[in-house]
């Protein structure tokens, strides 16, 4: 399906901030560029930057316009239902260590439908509350074919225009079904230390696996959350 125009200028402005033309702090093109280049109102401008805004991209600085985030977010796993945003979910986070191809767990690799003994790449991040302390470990795995043909995904750094869309721009497959399991069982040793609780205590594990169109897994990330800060919130109608 065809882009926008407004969703044609958000990805530009991705494309551009991952190719390294803007950087973290860098002030981005003014709603008049952009709506003269293309040829576009005001408005538009304003609905490419929002969303750019919403995924934690970009953010806006009062009587100046819109500058590259310095520090992206990210989120606990799954929670990813269409219209949620980056930001409405995203805390800081440290990523952890450098990601590396291993073989996953079982779960893991049946989610990835992965041939036995087959690697994925393996990306770790912890992501905090407010006042710095742990709230989530976060394991996202991606099966060789996706970390084929999105090598950044190797990099030790963030990616500033977000997991999805960077997997998108490289694959050509974006998400359109996602699945969480939630369960809960006894944290590990590692698990432990990197959430700075003490032993024994329960954590609540979600699992997401994010599918595109042809069913076709493009990541799976397990979340450990512990029990102290796991909270899970549901509205809806009644009546």
């Amino acid at each position: 399906m065809a882009l926008l125009k407004y969703e044609q200028i958000a990805e530009d402005l991705r494309t551009r901030i991952a190719n390294g033309e803007f950087g973290p702090g860098d002030m981005l093109p003014s709603g008049r560029e952009l709506a003269e280049q293309w040829d576009v109102s005001r408005a538009t401008v304003v609905k490419a930057y929002d969303t750019l805004r919403n995924d934690g991209v970009v953010v806006a600085r009062q009587g100046s316009g819109f500058t590259v985030v310095d520090t992206p977010v990210a989120r606990p796993a799954g929670g990813r239902g269409a219209g949620s945003t980056r930001v409405a979910g995203g805390a800081p986070y440290r990523r952890l260590g450098t990601p590396d191809r291993t073989v996953p767990p079982t779960q893991v690799a049946r989610a990835l439908s992965l041939k036995p003994g087959e690697e994925a790449l393996r990306r770790i991040r912890l992501v905090l509350l407010d006042d710095g302390s742990p709230h989530s470990l976060v394991t996202a795995w991606f099966p060789p074919a996706i970390a084929d043909a999105a090598p950044r995904l190797a990099a030790k750094g963030p990616l500033t225009e977000g997991t999805t869309h960077y997997v998108r721009r490289s694959t050509g497959r974006s998400p359109v079904e996602g699945v969480d399991v939630t369960t809960v069982r006894m944290a590990d040793d590692d698990e432990a230390r990197l959430l700075e609780v003490e032993q024994p205590v329960a954590v609540a594990v979600v699992l997401h696996v994010a599918y595109d169109a042809e069913r076709r897994a493009l990541v799976c990330e397990e979340g450990v959350t512990a029990s102290h800060v796991f909270e899970e919130v549901d509205r809806y109608p009644m009546g």
